[in-house]
């Protein structure tokens, strides 16, 4: 029986997307020598594994998950396990994200899932280190309140189970988001830029 069995929830409130989607990239896939990352998010991590990636360089080589399922569907945890057996579960470093396709999930059934998902991730991969990563903002302010309560609600799974976190709201908070974004959630190539320096500060340090 699968690992994720016993993890994903057995019942969710969540009414899919319309468009529901999941983009997975592993690359240098014969560079066994080098640490592997594996990074999990939504559209926002489509746009910054590149940049990620070639910051890295030879130090380390990226797998990415990027998908529009909310934690609470348990097609997540299913697509998750897929993702992490084509990589044997071989992960030095695993940076998690789920909250901009949250937006309006029932608060309680996401804490629930997103915890366990982290639950998860330790059973199914425990050499690697794991490290929470928080959403970015919106530019639609009742959008971004929400935001912030993910984020908040990140941060305290992060206490429960003594987890770093990478705090990817606040290394953008202080830009112009006018300028820097290319639409209420998206941005443009110098806002993926600062997300990706602040992902690849925490991934080194999480490697050392």
């Amino acid at each position: 029986m699968s690992v994720y069995l016993d993890f994903q929830p057995q019942k969710s409130s969540r009414v899919r997307e319309s468009i529901e989607w999941s983009i997975r990239y592993s690359y240098r896939t014969e560079a066994n020598d080098l640490p592997r990352v594996l990074l999990i998010g939504d559209s926002i991590c489509n746009a910054y594994h590149g940049a990620v990636a070639a910051r890295l360089g030879d130090d380390a080589v990226i797998t990415y998950w990027a998908s529009s399922k909310c934690v609470t569907d348990p097609d997540y945890f299913r697509e998750l396990d897929f993702v992490i057996d084509g990589d044997h579960g071989q992960y030095a470093a695993i940076s998690f994200n789920n909250g901009l396709h949250s937006l309006t999930t029932d608060r309680a059934e996401w804490n629930e899932a997103y915890r366990a998902v982290i639950r998860y991730l330790q059973a199914k991969c425990p050499n690697a280190k794991l490290v929470l990563t928080l959403s970015t903002p919106s530019r639609n302010p009742d959008q971004n309140d929400r935001v912030l309560t993910i984020n908040e609600d990140t941060r305290a799974a992060a206490k429960e189970a003594d987890l770093p976190v990478i705090d990817l709201y606040g290394a953008v908070a202080d830009l112009d988001w006018d300028a820097f974004m290319s639409d209420s959630v998206h941005w443009k190539s110098e806002g993926v830029d600062v997300q990706a320096d602040c992902i690849v500060t925490n991934i080194r340090e999480l490697l050392k």
